[in-house]
């Protein structure tokens, strides 16, 4: 959990203190609130403190339940500051992955170009069906979320339209470990590539593979995606990192262009796909 968030919580956690303790009815302990709203004791400690991350109900609650039902738009509007950068998986699929992938239809939608770099997996826009399936279904597995995987699949082969428009253009970098990595059967796998090296020559599509032998100027790390100039989405195991500040943009795309000069494109990637496409063969 980044400092910055941890900050923006804890900061969020004295606010709710302070109008507990100056309610206008007088102070409010702490279990005199929590009897109020129903709440375990230990609940209105943590949000106080800043070891949990309220929601909007929570923020309504206690707005009601300290007697100013007119700070629940000061409360929210703190909430969404912090809770936008940093996404929880746990609260993100709480209701499955389709709407995770109905929110990531929008921001491509309102995009002209997008800067991809996936280190372990085929970005998911050039996905086949029955590869995103067994992806969702490893998350799913992973983070105990509801199996709505086939309205997830669908969610996503939406999002592929947005390759045959005219005046869009997706910068694609990956790893050569993403074409070996079994997350799927070999039989999958193997359609996958063939739908991989399918895109290159794509007028939408620029798609560079970065041979495992390829030099690196920076490490390998974590997948991300930078939309036009205005957001980065990067993933990590415990959430997705929404980010939309300048600064933070221009580093993506500045770690994006040094591990493209690692790429190779055309007649060259299609090679690199290719060897990994006649190695399943032997799996």
């Amino acid at each position: 959990m980044s400092t910055d968030f941890q900050q923006a919580r804890e900061a969020l956690g004295l606010r709710l203190r302070e109008l507990r303790l100056s309610t206008p009815g007088g102070r409010l302990t702490g279990t005199q609130l929590a009897r109020r709203l129903g709440w375990p004791h230990s609940k209105i400690y943590k949000l106080e403190n800043g070891r949990q991350t309220a929601t909007s109900e929570d923020l309504r609650a206690w707005a009601e339940g300290v007697g100013r039902q007119d700070v629940f738009d000061e409360l929210n509007t703190l909430l969404r500051g912090f809770e936008s950068h940093i996404r929880s998986w746990r609260r993100q699929l709480a209701a499955g992955h389709r709407p995770v992938q109905d929110g990531w239809n929008l921001e491509v939608a309102r995009s002209r170009a997008i800067h991809a770099w996936e280190e372990s997996v085929v970005p998911g826009m050039l996905q086949t069906a029955d590869y995103a399936r067994h992806v969702f279904l490893r998350y799913a597995d992973l983070q105990g979320s509801v199996r709505d995987t086939d309205a997830a699949v669908r969610a996503r082969m939406r999002r592929q339209e947005w390759l045959y428009e005219a005046g869009r253009k997706l910068h694609a970098l990956v790893w050569e470990a993403a074409l070996h990595a079994l997350i799927c059967p070999p039989s999958v796998l193997a359609g996958q590539l063939d739908r991989l090296a399918g895109t290159i020559g794509m007028d939408t599509v620029e798609l560079g593979i970065i041979p495992l032998n390829a030099p690196l100027k920076i490490p390998a790390a974590n997948g991300f995606w930078v939309l036009d100039d205005r957001l980065v989405i990067a993933e990590d195991w415990h959430a997705e990192l929404w980010l939309d500040d300048a600064d933070s943009v221009a580093a993506y795309l500045r770690v994006w262009n040094t591990l493209r000069e690692s790429a190779v494109y055309g007649a060259e990637a299609h090679n690199v796909i290719n060897a990994a496409r006649r190695g399943l063969a032997s799996r």
